[in-house]
């Protein structure tokens, strides 16, 4: 399973994005039920893209991620390319059509 990075702070996630050319941050908050069903299907999904690294965030611990990235729902999935998104996803998610645009971006930038 996709090893996980627990991002604490605005400038973590910052660092994240800039160090890695190829990133996910996935955005959840504890309370969430529809957030802990997607996160295991997610790393899973994302092991078969060794050049993503993943990013996560609880919105609660790191209320101004909500501003900082236009968060208005949990869970998000953002993809980012060279510390540009080029993906969005949120609340629920089709995993198939998920996986479809995945590849097409990862193999356009690998």
């Amino acid at each position: 399973m996709k090893k996980l990075e627990e991002l604490t702070s605005l400038n973590m996630i910052e660092d994240f994005l800039q160090e890695n050319q190829m990133s996910f941050l996935y955005i959840s908050r504890q309370e969430c039920s529809v957030c802990h069903a997607i996160l295991p299907r997610l790393r899973e999904l994302l092991d078969n893209y060794p050049l993503i690294r993943l990013g996560h965030i609880d919105a609660n611990d790191v209320p101004e991620v909500a501003a900082a990235y236009s968060i208005f729902t949990v869970p998000v999935l953002l993809y980012f390319i060279e510390g540009q998104e080029v993906l969005r996803k949120a609340r629920f998610i089709h995993f198939e059509e998920l996986a479809a645009q995945i590849e097409k971006i990862y193999e356009m930038n690998a």
